[in-house]
């Protein structure tokens, strides 16, 4: 029997497996960021065991970081936290992009367009997204405070090995469809509980067709669906993409990698735990309603009713529309939207502010719309500007912020207020997410683009 990706990249990392128990697994890569780790490098202080292989730990600060300024963070917990982690850096000569650098940014954005991300990684940090590193073909997971304490002393950790889920995507997309849509179209078909305990790699004709960008915003969501991973088999558009990045290999090193890399896929034989197949066709520009990533229907759907759902499942609806302001059966298309953003690990990349571009040109934003448009990384930043995006947003009547986590979650001054509706690139609508009260609808760039220039929650295909 053939092995999967994901068990080819497990088994080549295994330092010693417990018989019924958890498997000692090598990590390559550690990234850590200002939230989840001062009590991790606590730890190791306490034990005096220090950091085993510093030049495999990548770390820089994102959560707090604010999008109005770049060398100050107003937040006294916030700039407590960054200092901590720069001062923790210092002392166990841990690489650290620090606030105001430019190679600063969200974790998640800048691990792979430095190329520190690559394909036959083990990749972990303190942050549940970690998934999105798998769209490079590796094996990404969050872990906990604790764990990141394990790798930081051992360069390993305990974990037990998943079951495999193979999901396919196959067809073509159609106008106005985004990685982000068929991202929320699976959360909606597989719950946020349906791939508790998998790891799942992406397969299929969408997915072969599908930009690295794409393909990094469709790993992103997998722990949205309870996943442990979500990968993708390098080919490539996934050579392309690192192909003379920062870190990545150079000159014959890189020929040697691309030989090896090209062999990261499952084979033909290989059997998952599970596998499911959805089509194209039946995929259309998404949104949320309720106040998990799961709640979704197509832009220019309805609500679920009542009597649409089990008996276990009303009181649950009930709750997310009477928190979101909604009603069953309501067709949200049209809905007034107070704030609007682009951004987060999720939809912060270069291609991201293309698509919003595409639709605001030669438009203006609506009266009464807040928008934070937040790019990922100040590399993302710089593209924008180059690429002279920054000019056709400020024509339409939008303001480029600096490199943040911003509206994504409440943990900076971009807060969205109690009762507002905000159409968020982001990826998770938890009640409070992006501020206390505040209600959110996930969608993609090209929806949230839509919605930002009419002021109401709007179908992009109208608009392409």
């Amino acid at each position: 029997m053939g092995k999967t990706l994901f068990d080819k990249i497990w088994d080549a990392h295994v330092v010693q497996a417990i018989p019924d128990g958890p498997t000692q697994l090598y990590i390559d890569r550690l990234y850590c960021h200002e939230v989840t780790t001062p009590q991790a490098f606590d730890t190791i202080r306490e034990k005096g065991c220090g950091v085993l292989r510093p030049e495999r730990v990548v770390a820089m600060p994102d959560h707090n970081t604010q999008s109005d300024c770049a060398d100050r963070i107003d937040d006294p917990v916030g700039r407590k936290q960054v200092e901590t982690l720069e001062k923790n850096c210092r002392e166990f000569g841990i690489r650290c992009f620090g606030l105001g650098s430019p190679d600063n940014g969200i974790i998640h954005v800048v691990g792979p367009e430095k190329g520190l991300s690559l394909p036959g990684m083990t990749i972990v940090c303190g942050d549940s997204h970690t998934s999105t590193h798998g769209a490079i073909g590796a094996i990404a997971m969050g872990i906990g405070t604790s764990e990141v304490a394990q790798v930081l002393a051992s360069q390993c950790i305990l974990q037990r090995k998943p079951k495999t889920m193979r999901i396919n995507i196959e067809g073509e997309l159609g106008k106005g469809v985004t990685a982000k849509d068929v991202a929320l179209y699976i959360m909606a078909q597989m719950t946020t509980s349906g791939a508790t305990g998998y790891a799942v790699e992406y397969a299929g004709r969408v997915i072969r067709n599908m930009s690295m960008e794409g393909r990094l915003t469709l790993s992103n969501l997998s722990i949205e669906m309870g996943s442990r991973a979500g990968l993708i088999a390098p080919d490539e558009t996934t050579f392309a993409y690192l192909k003379g990045r920062e870190y990545a290999p150079k000159g014959a090193d890189w020929d040697v990698a691309v030989r090896q890399w090209s062999q990261l896929r499952s084979d033909d034989d290989a059997v998952f735990d599970k596998e499911v197949t959805y089509y194209a066709d039946d995929i259309a520009p998404r949104i949320t309603y309720g106040t998990n990533p799961g709640a979704g229907i197509a832009v220019d759907g309805w609500v679920p009713t009542y009597e649409s759902v089990s008996e276990q499942e009303r009181e649950q609806l009930k709750v997310q529309l009477d928190y979101m302001q909604f009603k069953p059966g309501q067709k949200l298309e049209g809905t007034p939207i107070d704030w609007c953003f682009l951004g987060a690990c999720t939809n912060g990349r270069i291609e991201d502010f293309r698509a919003f571009a595409s639709v605001v040109q030669g438009r203006r934003k609506a009266p009464g719309v807040t928008a934070w448009l937040v790019p990922g990384s100040w590399a993302v930043r710089k593209q924008i500007i180059e690429e002279g995006l920054d000019k056709v947003l400020e024509e339409a009547g939008f303001e480029l912020r600096l490199p943040s986590c911003s509206a994504c979650l409440a943990m900076n001054p971009d807060k969205v207020p109690a009762g507002k509706l905000c159409i968020s690139t982001s990826n998770r609508n938890f009640v409070g997410r992006q501020g206390p009260g505040a209600r959110t609808v996930l969608a993609s760039p090209l929806t949230v683009a839509a919605s930002a220039v009419t002021g109401v929650i709007t179908d992009p295909r109208k608009l392409l």
